[in-house]
């Protein structure tokens, strides 16, 4: 899993972009400690391509992990005018098998397996949009992107970014942003830690998001075009919490990777005629479901207790990219699979809803 750094043709990128139909081999040249659990690992081609992504976007990986590995989705941190390279921030989570193996096992010169790039939360075109960056945690990747982008395009901007986490200690890219904020005059910052733990001599105010706090930190937030990143429970927070106070929900845009499964209409089997049903095999766990016609793969799957690894659950992500053994399904991504990927026998089970009997090897 060993790459030489020097031997990559860096002097030869100049007439060479990455293409995310083709290329997926990512070699790491940086690790960083960012704060006492978070990383930033940041991954190059080793040809030299450049990469061409929008801030907000994300990739999605193939991590070394089991038999089979496993794949997993982390947002892009650092700004897309830095095309020679992109960097991803990863937290540590306790009992998490892949970001316990990047931050104990990733280094330098190492390879993976990347697709991308992925995604569209990505803001809003126009002239001096008004932005409420607002991030809880880990989620603050895509919108550090953001906030990079901004800053290296040297445009007049007009953004409150408002960061909130447990502690002080837990606030990724504090220094960072401080920077920025000295330096962009358009860029208004604003800490919430949860608690002040280890640093009580903490300036600002402490707690959870709230409409008080909003309506003190951002006077005008109906006016704003809000992008949101971050745990469920804070998201949905901050989507009822910014509804109150007047911002319209097409000026709402959230991220998220979630690995809830939202029950899909047409499963209300007194109201609606009943749906023709198929027999889907998953080969490796030797267990079979029953899957109606108006249900997804991943749905039935989630509901029969059947191992299926997930994150957007609507055909972005990829996460849960499996191997059709046999069978058709009617698959409506939304680029999350690539078309040599499908040509391969591959599908997408959370968007996917059987057409015959399925064997899956999975």
């Amino acid at each position: 899993m060993g790459i030489d750094l020097t031997s990559m043709r860096l002097g030869q990128s100049a007439q060479q972009v990455w293409d995310p139909e083709t290329d997926e081999t990512l070699v790491c040249l940086d690790v960083h400690q960012e704060t006492h659990d978070v990383k930033s690992f940041t991954f190059a081609s080793p040809e030299g391509k450049h990469f061409h992504f929008d801030a907000g976007q994300y990739f999605l990986f193939d991590f070394p992990s089991g038999s089979d590995g496993e794949a997993r989705c982390y947002s892009i941190s650092s700004s897309p005018h830095r095309s020679n390279a992109f960097t991803v921030t990863v937290k540590r989570v306790p009992g998490g098998r892949i970001s316990n193996w990047l931050h104990d096992h990733m280094a330098p010169g190492m390879t993976v397996k990347g697709q991308g790039p992925l995604g569209h939360f990505i803001r809003p075109k126009g002239e001096k949009i008004k932005l409420l960056l607002l991030s809880g945690g880990s989620g603050i990747t895509p919108v550090m992107s953001i906030t990079r982008d901004l800053a290296d395009r040297y445009e007049a901007s007009d953004i409150v970014f408002l960061h909130a986490a447990r502690t002080p200690a837990d606030l990724i890219f504090r220094h960072d942003l401080s920077g920025l904020a000295a330096r962009m005059k358009g860029l208004r910052l604003q800490f919430l830690p949860e608690t002040v733990a280890g640093e009580l001599s903490w300036p600002g105010l402490t707690g959870r998001i709230s409409p008080e706090f909003l309506k003190l930190a951002v006077p005008d937030i109906a006016e704003r075009v809000v992008m949101c990143c971050g745990p469920a429970p804070f998201m949905a927070a901050a989507r009822s919490i910014t509804a109150a106070l007047g911002v319209p929900a097409e000026n709402y845009i959230e991220e998220s990777f979630d690995a809830a499964v939202i029950d899909e209409p047409g499963l209300d089997v007194e109201a609606q005629p009943a749906a023709r049903t198929f027999q889907v095999e998953f080969a490796k766990q030797n267990k079979t479901l029953e899957v109606p016609t108006d249900q997804t793969v991943l749905a039935a799957a989630k509901r029969g207790s059947v191992r299926l690894p997930s994150s957007c659950s609507n055909g972005v992500c990829g996460t849960c990219k499996s191997k059709l053994v046999s069978g058709s399904v009617e698959m409506n991504h939304k680029g999350g699979i690539r078309q040599r990927e499908i040509d391969a026998g591959f599908f997408l089970p959370c968007c996917s809803k059987p057409l015959s009997d399925l064997v899956i090897e999975r």
